[in-house]
């Protein structure tokens, strides 16, 4: 069982690493986390088959974490893929995610396969495969957007944290937020290990915040090019200090479960 960092960039594209993205490698089961522009090929540079993939869950819907679904669905139809793929979105944003895929020309029955949406709720305990479950809680990285859905019918701001559980191991994954008070999402758990992201929130009050939760390891994403440098030094700094257990992820970086 391994998780991997298919992608630890900020919503800002870089020349050398790719949008934010987690693929969980189970005997069982493959999960993608996200499908941002450029996912196809952060697989393949990742060497993962697109038809490996069993599932894929979607954290919230900015391009850098799902608008390169459509062109991997259309990669999986190349190879001719056969098996079903799970779809994992919150129940307010299927609708959002099925007009996507039309308007891409993508028709479910010339696919080959079946994509079997699973639509979810917020604080509920979804089922993946056998013991691999995730629970989401939303968090308060689109909430600048509440404003405009009285002008915008359409607009559904949604975004989500989640704690994933797989067998004895729980991992945390913060997405995109928006305060650190998201950081204490699940604050009852203590997880083996933590996933933040390290742009919404100025980085010494988001390495503050994350010495004083309980957690084994925690791995910062999601960072820009400009500030991996000093990201890198500051946790240096720390870790001479007081011994923190945060690191940067790089893409790539496996983690063995």
């Amino acid at each position: 069982m391994k998780l991997k960092f298919l992608g630890t960039s900020s919503g800002k594209t870089s020349a050398k690493r790719n949008h934010s993205s987690l693929f969980f490698s189970t005997e069982n089961y493959n999960l993608l986390i996200d499908a941002g522009d450029g996912i196809s090929r952060a697989l393949l540079k990742n060497k993962i088959n697109f038809i490996s993939i069993d599932g894929i869950i979607f954290t919230h819907l900015h391009p850098d974490h799902y608008s390169g679904l459509a062109s991997l669905i259309v990669q999986m139809k190349l190879l001719k893929r056969v098996k079903p793929l799970d779809i994992f979105i919150h129940q307010k944003l299927i609708q959002i995610i099925k007009q996507f895929l039309l308007h891409s020309y993508i028709v479910n029955e010339r696919l080959g396969f079946e994509i079997q949406y699973k639509p979810f709720e917020t604080e509920n305990l979804i089922n993946i495969y056998d013991d691999f479950s995730f629970t989401a809680k939303k968090n308060s990285h689109l909430d600048n957007l509440k404003d405009y859905t009285s002008k915008f019918n359409d607009l559904i701001p949604i975004s989500i944290s989640l704690l994933f559980k797989l067998r004895n191991k729980k991992i945390i994954y913060t997405s995109d937020i928006a305060s650190e008070d998201d950081l204490l999402l699940f604050n009852e758990i203590s997880p083996d290990i933590m996933v933040a992201e390290a742009t919404h929130i100025p980085i010494k009050t988001l390495i503050k915040k994350l010495q004083a939760l309980q957690s084994g390891i925690t791995y910062l994403t999601h960072y820009s090019d400009e500030d991996e440098s000093r990201i890198s030094d500051i946790l240096a700094k720390q870790f001479k200090e007081t011994g923190i257990r945060i690191k940067i992820a790089k893409d790539g970086l496996s983690l063995k479960l």
